[in-house]
């Protein structure tokens, strides 16, 4: 058995390459890259990518591309203003200065249902001590408990795969 996902994400690929995005990876994740405030209210459209007429080095990067998003009005304004902020973010989850510019079109964004995600089941208490021991380590109380919570998650996560 395939989760959804994999299965979806496949068959949208190819319409994401006509709009310029290499994959679906950054529309699936696009609430998450550039936050809740622009996550739901501001839908990628295209990536437009510049012409490069002399392409004699082929170990040059592609210079940046320009992001089409749509979004209402007040929107509009309040992204425009963050603009360079949400640029660094796209940036970050490509890896490289994929995005140099933000063009914004004015018009209805579809509104999608907010994601749920299903909850995580509660660690056994030789999970927990098990966790608790391999941070004992750690001096710094918010790393540890950052930690802690990341690998609660993912031993929750995960504890169903080994058995498999």
């Amino acid at each position: 058995m395939k989760p959804l996902g994999d299965l979806v994400g496949k068959a949208m690929t190819p319409a994401c390459r006509k709009r310029g995005f290499a994959s679906v990876d950054i529309i699936a994740s696009w609430a998450d890259i550039v936050g809740e405030r622009y996550g739901s209210r501001v839908q990628p459209d295209r990536l437009v990518w510049p012409r490069r007429p002399d392409r004699t080095d082929p170990d040059m990067p592609p210079d940046p591309a320009t992001l089409v998003v749509h979004t209402d009005g007040a929107t509009a304004l309040m992204l425009s203003h963050d603009s360079q902020q949400v640029i660094e973010r796209i940036n970050t989850f490509y890896g490289w200065a994929a995005i140099g510019r933000i063009k914004i079109q004015q018009k209805p964004v579809q509104k999608r249902p907010p994601s749920t995600r299903k909850s995580l089941r509660a660690l056994t208490d030789s999970e927990e001590e098990r966790l608790d021991g391999q941070l004992a380590g750690l001096e710094n109380s918010r790393l540890r408990d950052a930690l802690k919570k990341l690998g609660a998650q993912v031993i929750a996560k995960n504890a169903g795969k080994d058995a498999a």
